[in-house]
């Protein structure tokens, strides 16, 4: 039986798992990402994550068909040299070529998180009877990833699918990548949050300012709170609606912490997706809550590997 193993590099957890080809979870770990490390404390921290999920699922390395890895960017792609933006630690860190020698197999495909995410809802989740989906995660940062024909779309130096910078508000805020008005700068958590603090809100009681208390703060009436969730979705229901019309996409699946903030953040996503995707076959797509929750990114990084022909590549030599 083909069994791969699947790691999750991200900002605040590592995750990693042994997915089968029917993308059932044999084995699993998640650690917390260590804080402040060096780049060999980190490398070693995600190793013993995939050691204890490799023993979880009672398999060796010998036994992987390959190893998918879904990591923040940017990144050099295929190569998978990673510099993520929210892990300062690893910058041009060759992490293919170093999982490739450590467990002695190929393919080791390093894609990516917001592809991987899109790959799982679409091979698992939330599209997995389209043919034509975007991935679309909206937390820290704003990514996605597209299927399109039922195949992986990469772009030609990766990032398809990078729906953060589309331009929603030309005149909009600054953002990281150097523009102004980006779907990141409007919509991302910190930003919705920080908006929502520079307005005069304030959490309740000894809460902390985050996106949690914003989310319970617009359910419970605050004017400040919604208006701030309200301007968020409604630039993603723009920049998906955009993407609706270009592609002619069947499902835009939405995951990440402002994904799970209810109606305050949905309500004007779907009115401003129904405002602007006007001609019949985009309002036809499905905007809808992503479905595998934590586990989309880490079968999206199994299906890299377990189904090539959909959403493999070839890696590079080592």
């Amino acid at each position: 039986m083909a069994v791969t193993l699947a790691l999750d590099v991200g900002g605040t957890k590592l995750a990693a798992a042994v997915v089968d080809a029917e993308g059932r979870v044999l084995g699993r770990s998640r650690v917390p990402t260590p804080a402040g490390s060096g780049p060999e404390t980190l490398y070693e921290t995600l190793l013993a994550g995939a050691a204890a999920a490799m023993r979880g699922a009672d398999v060796i390395p010998g036994d992987l068909s390959g190893v998918g890895v879904g990591c923040g960017g940017p990144m050099r792609w295929p190569e998978g040299s990673v510099s993520p933006l929210n892990l300062p630690a690893w910058r041009d860190f060759p992490l293919r070529r170093r999982l490739a020698k450590e467990f002695g197999v190929e393919p080791v495909l390093v894609h990516n998180d917001a592809v991987a995410l899109a790959v799982g809802e679409h091979w698992k989740g939330a599209g997995a009877d389209a043919a034509n989906l975007l991935g679309l995660t909206v937390s820290t940062g704003v990514g996605g990833g597209l299927v399109l024909g039922g195949h992986l779309y990469h772009g030609t130096s990766g990032n398809g699918g990078h729906v953060g910078h589309m331009v929603v508000e030309p005149d909009g805020p600054a953002c990281a990548c150097g523009g102004h008005g980006c779907l990141e700068a409007v919509a991302s958590g910190p930003r919705t949050v920080a908006r929502a603090l520079a307005g005069g809100w304030r959490p309740a009681g000894a809460a902390s300012p985050d996106g949690v208390a914003l989310a319970a703060a617009a359910a419970g009436g605050d004017p400040l709170a919604a208006e701030s969730f309200a301007r968020s979705g409604r630039a993603v229901g723009l920049a998906v609606a955009s993407c609706a019309n270009l592609l002619d996409l069947e499902v835009v699946a939405v995951a990440g912490g402002l994904s799970q903030s209810g109606p305050a953040f949905w309500g004007p996503l779907l009115d401003a997706f129904a405002a602007h995707a006007r001609m019949a076959f985009a309002a036809a797509c499905r905007v809808v809550p992503a479905e595998l929750a934590g586990d989309a990114g880490l079968l999206g990084a199994a299906a890299f590997v377990l189904l090539p022909d959909r959403y493999g590549w070839d890696p590079p030599h080592r």
